[in-house]
C-alpha cells in the first residue's frame, strides 16, 4: 500500500513540476522575446514594409525630422472608418521611424474644440473637415519639420489609401529638400506662353502676349520653369529634370546635350506626338511649301535606349473610342483615334498611375520596347487589345477610313513607358562635329569628357496635346468670373510624372501599396454572377413588353372605330398571355434574387464557421496528436519492460 501511495505522490509531484517547469519556459521566452527586435510582416501585401526607395530617402537623412501627427481619435464625431485609418497612418509612421535609425520623431496630437493642438493645427494650415452643420471639425493630418523647414499634409485621404507611402515619404523629402526644383524645358510650342515685344516693328500690328497653358501656371508655384532654346548646346548644371515637348528638327548638337544630361543623372520627360493638334491650332505648323509636318520625335536617341517609335503612326483603338465634332461645325462620329482610356489602360501597381480614373489622347503615337540587363521598361499608359496603328494622314481623314485600314494587332500598344537605369551614349564617338572638322560644343571638362553611360530615369509620352488647354480643362463661368474644372486626369498624370522627374530618384521606386479592405472576393462574384442573370431577364422582360405593346398598337389599329372602348377576343387574349408571361418573369426574378441570397448566406455562414471553428479545430487534432503518441510510447515503453 506504501508502495503505491509513494507512486501516486511521485506522479503527482511529477506533473507539478512539469507544469512550473513549462510556466518558467513561457515566463522565459517572454522576457527573450521582449528583449529581441524581431519584426515581421504577415500582411499580405506587405502593407507595413516600407518600399526600397523609402529606406533609401532615410538613409540620406542629414539632420533629424519631426512627424506631427494631428488626429481628432477622441471625438465621437469622427467616423469609425476614419478613426481606423488614422490608426493605419500611425502604425505606417511607427514603421519610418524604426526604418530612420533615430533621425526621425514621431509626436501624436488630439486637436479637441478649444485647444493648444486644435490652434497649432490651424497654425500649420491643416484642414478640418466638418462631420455634420452644427459638429466640431475632424482632424487627420501631418507636419514634418526640419530645422526652420516644414512641410504639411492637410489632411489625409483614406480613398487614396495605395498613395499613402509615397505622401508620406514625398512630404518627408520635401522638408528635406525645400527649395523650388528648376525644369528646363525645350518644346516646338509657346508652352509657357510669349511676351510681346515692348518696341513693336514700324507699320506693323502690335503683337499680343501669349498667356501660358494652363497646366504650366498651375505647376509654377512647385517648380521654377527656365525656357531653353530649341538650338541650346548644353543644359544648365541646376537643371535637374528636362523637359522637352512635342521636339521638331533638333540639332545634332542639341540631341547632344540631352544626352550628355541623361547620362550624368538628370531626369528626362520627353512628350513626343505623330500628329500635334495644338501645333495645327497654334499655327506652328505653318509650311508655305507645302502640308505642315506636325509629328516630332527623337530618333536617335530612342535608338540608342532600344525604343522603337513611328512618327508617322498613330494608335487606333476600339475599345477606346470618342465622339468628336469633325472640323467647325462639322459632323459629330466615333473616333478610334481620339482614345479615351480608362483605369484599366494605368498600371494599377504604380504610384504615378494611381487613382487616374481617365485619360484623353487625341492622336497618340505608341513605343516599343523590352526591358534589358540594364534597362527596366514600364509602360504607364497602355490602349486596350484591340488596337492597331494607322497612318497619321488616314487618321485626319475620319473615323471610316481609319475603319477601312485598321488592323488590330492584339496586343496592348505602349503610349507612356518609364525608362530607368544605366542609358548608353547616343554619340559614342563624343560630341559631333560640324563642317569644318571641329566639335560643335563648347570643350567640355575633363571631368564631363563625353559620357558614354549612366544611370537616369526616362519618362517617355507619346502624345503632347494631353496638356493642351482644350485637352484637359474646360472654361466655366462661376460666379461672373473665368474658371477651369478638369475635364479628365490628363493634368493629374502629367503633374505627377513631374513630381517623379523632379524629385528624388528614390521616389520613382515606391510602390502603390495594397488597402486593408480585404473583400470576400468568392462572395462578389457570386453576387456579379447572379446579377447579371437578373439584368438578362429585366431585359427579356422589357424586350416582351415592347413587342406585345406593340403587337396591342396593330390591333388597335385593325379595330373598327366605332368599338375603340371594346376589346376583341384577339386583344384580350394577347394582354392575358402577356400578363402571364409578365407573372412568370416576376417569380423567376424573385427565385433569381433568393438564389442570389441563399448563395451568399450559405458561404457567410461556410466562412464564419472556418473563423471559428479552424483554431478549436486545430487545438483538439493537435491535443489527439500528441495523446496517441504518448500512449504509442508508453505502449512500446510497457512491452520492453515486460520483455
Amino acid at each position: 500500500m506504501s508502495k503505491q501511495v509513494s507512486k501516486s505522490f511521485l506522479k503527482a509531484s511529477g506533473g507539478v513540476a512539469g507544469l512550473l517547469i513549462l510556466f518558467a519556459i513561457i515566463i522565459a521566452a517572454n522576457v527573450i522575446i521582449s528583449r529581441v527586435r524581431v519584426r515581421v510582416d504577415l500582411t499580405g501585401e506587405k502593407l507595413y514594409t516600407l518600399s526600397e526607395g523609402s529606406k533609401a530617402i532615410l538613409a540620406k537623412l542629414e539632420q533629424p525630422v519631426t512627424l506631427k501627427l494631428f488626429a481628432s481619435s477622441s471625438s465621437p464625431a469622427m467616423p469609425p472608418v476614419l478613426k481606423n485609418y488614422a490608426r493605419q497612418v500611425e502604425d505606417l509612421l511607427r514603421e519610418y521611424v524604426v526604418a530612420s535609425n533615430g533621425r526621425i520623431t514621431l509626436e501624436k496630437y488630439d486637436p479637441v474644440p478649444d485647444s493648444d493642438a486644435e490652434e497649432w493645427a490651424q497654425k500649420y494650415g491643416l484642414t478640418g473637415q466638418p462631420m455634420d452643420i452644427f459638429g466640431p471639425p475632424v482632424y487627420l493630418g501631418l507636419v514634418a519639420q526640419m530645422g526652420d523647414a516644414e512641410a504639411t499634409i492637410p489632411s489625409f485621404d483614406p480613398q487614396a489609401e495605395a498613395l499613402l507611402e509615397y505622401t508620406i515619404t514625398r512630404l518627408i523629402y520635401r522638408v528635406c529638400h525645400p527649395e523650388k526644383p528648376v525644369v528646363g524645358v525645350i518644346s516646338s510650342l509657346q508652352v509657357l506662353g510669349t511676351r510681346a515685344p515692348p518696341f513693336p516693328m514700324p507699320g506693323q500690328p502690335k503683337p499680343q502676349s501669349q498667356a501660358p497653358w494652363l497646366i504650366f501656371q498651375d505647376l509654377r508655384d512647385d517648380y521654377t520653369f527656365r525656357e531653353l532654346q530649341p538650338s541650346v548646346e548644353r543644359i544648365d548644371d541646376d537643371i535637374k529634370t528636362l523637359l522637352v515637348i512635342h521636339p521638331k528638327d533638333l540639332s545634332e548638337k542639341t540631341l547632344y546635350a540631352i544626352d550628355q544630361f541623361v547620362l550624368r543623372g538628370g531626369q528626362l520627360m520627353a512628350l513626343l506626338d505623330p500628329l500635334c493638334v495644338a501645333e495645327m491650332e497654334t499655327g506652328g505648323g505653318a509650311n508655305p511649301f507645302g502640308m505642315p509636318r506636325t509629328s516630332s520625335n527623337l530618333e536617335k536617341l530612342l535608338s540608342a535606349w532600344g525604343v522603337r517609335y513611328d512618327e508617322n503612326k498613330v494608335v487606333a483603338d476600339m475599345r477606346a473610342i470618342s465622339r468628336v465634332r469633325m472640323g467647325d461645325g462639322g459632323r459629330i462620329e466615333e473616333s478610334p483615334v481620339w482614345l479615351s482610356l480608362s483605369r484599366a489602360n494605368t498600371s494599377a501597381k504604380d504610384v504615378l498611375t494611381s487613382g487616374i480614373e481617365s485619360i484623353m489622347l487625341p492622336y497618340a503615337g505608341a513605343f516599343s520596347a523590352e526591358s534589358t540587363k540594364d534597362l527596366a521598361v514600364t509602360p504607364l499608359i497602355t490602349s486596350s487589345e484591340s488596337a492597331g496603328l494607322v497612318n497619321s494622314f488616314s487618321a485626319q481623314l475620319g473615323a471610316s477610313t481609319v475603319r477601312s485600314e485598321f488592323h488590330s494587332g492584339g496586343v496592348p500598344l505602349a503610349i507612356a513607358v518609364r525608362l530607368s537605369g544605366t542609358f548608353k551614349t547616343a554619340f559614342p564617338d563624343g560630341a559631333p562635329r560640324d563642317s569644318s572638322g571641329s566639335n560643335t560644343n563648347e570643350a567640355p571638362s575633363s571631368a564631363e569628357q563625353s559620357l558614354k553611360e549612366g544611370r537616369s530615369t526616362v519618362i517617355l509620352i507619346a502624345d503632347a496635346d494631353m496638356i493642351y488647354d482644350r485637352f484637359c480643362v474646360q472654361e466655366i463661368n462661376f460666379l461672373g468670373a473665368r474658371a477651369y474644372q478638369p475635364l479628365n486626369d490628363n493634368a493629374i498624370f502629367f503633374a505627377n510624372a513631374l513630381e517623379q522627374a523632379a524629385g528624388s530618384a528614390d521616389l520613382v521606386g515606391i510602390r502603390s501599396r495594397g488597402t486593408f479592405a480585404r473583400p470576400f472576393e468568392v462572395v462578389l462574384k457570386r453576387q456579379e454572377k447572379a446579377m447579371l442573370q437578373w439584368q438578362e431577364k429585366e431585359k427579356e422582360l422589357e424586350a416582351r413588353l415592347q413587342e406585345t405593346q406593340s403587337r396591342l398598337r396593330e390591333l388597335q389599329s385593325e379595330k373598327d372605330p366605332k368599338q375603340r372602348f371594346i376589346l376583341s377576343e384577339q386583344q384580350k387574349k394577347a394582354i392575358e398571355t402577356f400578363r402571364q408571361q409578365e407573372f412568370q418573369i416576376k417569380q423567376d426574378l424573385k427565385m433569381v434574387r433568393k438564389n442570389l441570397r441563399h448563395d451568399i448566406e450559405t458561404l457567410g455562414i461556410l466562412v464564419k464557421a472556418v473563423n471559428i471553428a479552424a483554431m478549436p479545430a486545430f487545438v483538439v487534432l493537435g491535443g489527439i496528436g500528441f495523446w496517441m503518441r504518448r500512449r504509442s510510447l508508453k505502449t512500446r515503453t510497457g512491452g520492453d519492460n515486460r520483455q
